[in-house]
């Protein structure tokens, strides 16, 4: 069976270094961030319908990952991104976001801590936001119970703390 790892988390976390760093480790595939290739390519400011395209683009994307992977994949985001970012944004999470959040179904999520300097980027909206939103993370994950672990550290120790937290979780679930 597929393992499906997940991996979320605020802005300036490391997620797409740690998602290619560990499709690597594992030799496997990874999700990169729809968001980032689309929001690149808008000359516009995002609207909470773009939101809505993101969430159902990134579904898609992650769903086909999904079905051609062997035995893990990971995930460059999900949809507790996108309902944490449009709750964010416009404080009403479209309906549409709230139901792939339950369609999507994650065997692990790696919730990337604040605990990186923040790189500034176009795309990146709150520097100063990152705990606020680390701790919607944290609350989300507990109120729909899913199994999640906090990946913290620099670089390589990032790395280690993640495939430390994979084996761990490999370990724990290969008895059920």
């Amino acid at each position: 069976m597929i393992k499906k790892i997940a991996i979320l988390g605020p802005e300036s976390t490391g997620k797409s270094w740690l998602a290619e760093k560990l499709a690597s480790h594992y030799e496997t595939s990874w999700v990169p961030e729809f968001a980032r290739t689309y929001l690149n390519s808008l000359q516009r400011h995002y609207t909470i319908q773009d939101i809505e395209f993101i969430a159902h683009s990134q579904f898609h994307n992650n769903q086909l990952a999904s079905e051609k992977s062997i035995d893990i994949y990971f995930a460059d985001t999900e949809m507790i991104v996108c309902y944490i970012w449009a709750s964010y944004a416009n404080e009403v999470v479209p309906e549409s976001i709230t139901k792939l959040c339950l369609l999507q179904n994650f065997d692990l999520y790696l919730l990337c801590d604040i605990d990186l300097p923040w790189e500034p980027d176009p795309l990146r909206e709150h520097p100063h936001k990152r705990k606020e939103l680390f701790d919607r993370y944290v609350a989300e994950l507990e109120k729909r119970n899913l199994p999640y672990t906090v990946i913290k550290g620099l670089g390589n120790i990032r790395l280690e703390h993640a495939v430390s937290s994979i084996e761990t979780w490999f370990k724990n679930t290969s008895n059920d």
